[in-house]
């Protein structure tokens, strides 16, 4: 547990990694962040609070967001946190989550897309698709495009979505995007990583003199849950990586913390980040072509005309 920031208290380790990465105060504004109850989605939503940020968080397991949303309040000493519950690979419940943070809060200043997840053997959501697909980029294209006409109306705000090195090994199968020909695993979460980049890619260009920017990152190999729901070969191989070679939560989290306040990035937009600097991804990730192909795809798989 992190200790807290408290008048001559001395800082700990994040607080001491954060400094100088974003401001001290962020006070009046409103952040949601998806994922919000483990890993970087929780130091995240944890640090925005702790400098007077009213954080919505994300998460499915209800009696899992109603623990941490009282951790991070008291760790945070700000009220001003809630959560709201959702399976965000149902596109029934994504429009709950829109239309439940619109209930109560009349500005976005910045939206974090945030979870995700992989999948070794083949599942489907509720809507029939493949779950690696749903979770980790229909739920990032469904949800930006319900929030956006309030980020719009909020900005200078920010959209940021949290890819992943795997990128660089993914391709979009335009033939078959939900994988039912092939195996699911690190294939799959791949190319969802790699559609989280042309996402954040095509919506800035779509974005371009609204205010509102976009921009994905790599949070690195992060110790965390990810990756070993479940008993395989591939959980316990995960695993044992994350023991020898991944950075913490904490260390994971710096990066998307950057980019969603950091005044070094005001206005900067469709770029992919690593260790808080923008880097080039894979040369699929800058396919624009296929960036604009994916969104009307995406278009048509969430029953949207073309809004933005």
């Amino acid at each position: 547990m992190m200790a807290q920031q408290n008048g001559s208290r001395p800082m700990d380790a994040t607080q001491a990694a954060l400094k100088g990465l974003m401001p001290t105060d962020l006070s009046g504004k409103v952040m949601l962040v998806t994922g919000a109850t483990d890993g970087i989605g929780k130091v995240t939503a944890l640090e925005l609070a702790r400098r007077g940020a009213t954080v919505v968080g994300v998460g499915r397991n209800p009696e899992k967001c109603a623990a941490v949303e009282k951790e991070i309040r008291a760790l945070a000493v700000n009220p001003a946190v809630e959560f709201i519950v959702a399976d965000l690979s149902s596109q029934r419940d994504i429009h709950a989550v829109a239309e439940t943070f619109k209930r109560n809060h009349r500005r976005l200043d910045v939206l974090v897309n945030n979870a995700g997840g992989i999948f070794y053997k083949r599942a489907e959501s509720v809507d029939g698709i493949e779950m690696t697909w749903a979770l980790n980029h229909m739920a990032y294209f469904l949800l930006t495009d319900l929030l956006l006409d309030v980020l719009k109306a909020s900005a200078p705000s920010r959209i940021v979505s949290v890819s992943s090195g795997a990128h660089s090994f993914g391709k979009i199968n335009f033939a078959d995007l939900e994988h039912r020909n092939q195996v699911v695993g690190w294939r799959t979460y791949g190319q969802s990583k790699l559609a989280n980049i042309l996402f954040a890619k095509e919506l800035a260009q779509r974005l371009e003199g609204t205010g509102v920017t976009s921009n994905a990152l790599h949070p690195g190999f992060v110790a965390s849950r990810f990756g070993r729901s479940g008993e395989s070969v591939m959980t316990t191989l995960v695993g044992w990586m994350q023991g020898m070679t991944a950075i913490t939560p904490e260390q994971g989290a710096q990066t998307t913390l950057y980019l969603a306040t950091s005044p070094e990035v005001e206005g900067v937009t469709g770029l992919y980040f690593v260790k808080c600097k923008p880097v080039t991804p894979s040369a699929a990730a800058q396919d624009m072509e296929a960036a604009r192909r994916l969104w009307q795809v995406s278009e048509g798989m969430v029953g949207l005309a073309q809004r933005v």
